[in-house]
């Protein structure tokens, strides 16, 4: 196959990229990636070149896309404003990429005639005090972020059900692992811990996860990718459900800290309490989970130990100054 992957050069895009060019030695990946503050063609290198194609563009610009996917045979869609913190200071920037990119990404599929995987979140759910999400529960986004993604996912839905187009999504559970920005709790909080930093947490920290390492994920897509019936949703949820304050004293344990580097913060706005998936239907496909939480946190402070040269950039650039207006404190 010939694959285009947008957002590719992001972190859960780039696993992906990484994974399908191995496990697939005869296809061929197009990265169509913006390279906004959270992708980097960093996140690619050591990757064949004669099996991979980067493109820098932006998902909204028709023209750009349909460049990037003449000759694809399908399209999975990484590419989105991700961070809830961020989309509350400026969420136009989340619409724009998540709906409207979405759906310049359906037509240019639907004029090529391929499929087309949509990757969202389980954020659009909204918050679950007890029980699980399942791809039949209705869509409560609580943030501009969740908002958006469902937006998209909605557009999806509607090109099938009108066009027939051959579209799928795929709603995954909060990942970790390497490659990801260190805007995001558990990067943020293993980066802080081995620089001895605080580790802010929000509110009481009871806000409950369902983790999902990263590689699972890109799994789950595959075969959803393979195997996924047109127009269905299939949920991807981990096999551990944890509080955010649980989380970093894991981190704070691997790091060799103790919790008095813990600095409550007050809480986000309209925050989720809890997320939790029901993923029969993905693993109805043959897809299971294969890494606890515990051993996928240990891989991944140990990746972000052994590669300071990959996040060093990251933490003396343009993130101290988001991390000093979101938390009112400067790093270390």
């Amino acid at each position: 196959m010939r694959l285009l992957v947008t957002g590719g050069a992001g972190f859960i895009g780039s696993n992906y990229v990484r994974r399908r060019l191995t496990n697939h030695p005869d296809d061929t990946v197009v990265v169509l990636d913006k390279l906004t503050y959270a992708g980097r063609r960093e996140n690619l290198r050591e990757l064949a070149e004669e099996r991979l194609e980067f493109v820098e563009g932006d998902i909204s610009d028709q023209a750009v896309v349909a460049g990037a996917i003449a000759g694809c045979d399908a399209v999975v869609n990484f590419a989105a404003e991700s961070h809830v913190d961020r989309s509350i200071e400026s969420p136009g920037e989340f619409i724009n990429t998540d709906v409207f990119g979405a759906f310049v990404l359906l037509e240019a599929a639907r004029d090529a005639g391929i499929r087309h995987l949509q990757v969202s979140t389980d954020e659009v759910y909204g918050s679950i005090e007890d029980g699980s999400f399942t791809e039949s529960s209705p869509l409560e986004p609580s943030s501009p972020y969740s908002a958006s993604k469902a937006g998209g996912d909605l557009i999806v839905r509607a090109f099938h059900h009108t066009y027939g187009s051959d579209t799928l999504i795929c709603r995954s559970s909060n990942n970790y692992g390497p490659y990801q920005h260190p805007e995001k709790l558990i990067p943020l909080c293993v980066l802080n811990a081995l620089a001895g930093d605080p580790l802010p947490v929000y509110g009481d920290g009871m806000q409950v996860r369902n983790w999902l390492y990263v590689e699972d994920n890109c799994a789950a897509i595959d075969a959803v990718l393979e195997r996924g019936e047109a127009g269905e949703v299939y949920n991807v949820g981990g096999s551990d459900e944890l509080p955010n304050i649980e989380v970093v004293r894991t981190i704070l344990e691997l790091a060799g800290r103790d919790e008095s580097l813990i600095e409550h913060v007050s809480d986000r706005p309209g925050h989720d309490r809890r997320y939790s998936l029901a993923s029969a239907k993905v693993q109805s496909l043959g897809w299971k989970a294969e890494v606890g939480f515990a051993a996928g946190i240990e891989r991944t402070v140990g990746w972000y130990r052994d590669n300071a040269s990959w996040w060093e950039p990251i933490r003396s650039g343009e993130y101290r100054e988001y991390y000093e207006r979101q938390y009112g404190r400067a790093l270390g």
